[in-house]
């Protein structure tokens, strides 16, 4: 696992919600060792981007959507330590140049651009081409 090597690493919002899948086990035992790497030792990162969708799925699209109650744990206990990439001027107009530039959606040039700002060595994501470098970033599928 790369994360363990040092350095910062990024988590896409389908991290998490891998965490909460029973009928993916694998996934699901990947993506919790990944988040509790994150938490337990500080490297770990995520963007305003990935709370909101996370919550938006979690919330409404789950089988059995997430309690209130258990969002606010989740939001004071795994995305309170992580959350380091706020909304600004600055990460639009980044996330502008990287979506022409790769020809990427708006929102994995976000993800892609949140990465960069926290200064993160890897993006974990299934979402982006598994070991593609870019502006200093790699992407890396932990489910491969």
């Amino acid at each position: 696992m790369r994360g363990k090597s040092g350095g910062r690493f990024f988590l896409d919002t389908n991290i998490f919600v891998y965490c909460f899948n029973g009928d993916a086990a694998g996934k699901r035992n990947r993506a919790l060792q990944l988040v509790r790497e994150a938490v337990s030792t500080r490297r770990g990162i995520v963007s305003y981007q990935v709370v909101q969708e996370f919550f938006n799925v979690a919330l409404r699209r789950f089988v059995q959507p997430i309690s209130h109650a258990e969002a606010e744990q989740y939001l004071g206990t795994v995305f309170r330590p992580l959350l380091a990439v706020h909304s600004s001027l600055a990460l639009y107009q980044q996330a502008l140049t990287i979506s022409q530039r790769y020809q990427f959606s708006w929102f994995d040039a976000l993800i892609v651009t949140a990465a960069q700002i926290a200064e993160c060595r890897v993006l974990y994501t299934e979402d982006l081409q598994h070991g593609q470098e870019l502006e200093g970033v790699r992407v890396e599928n932990p489910f491969l």
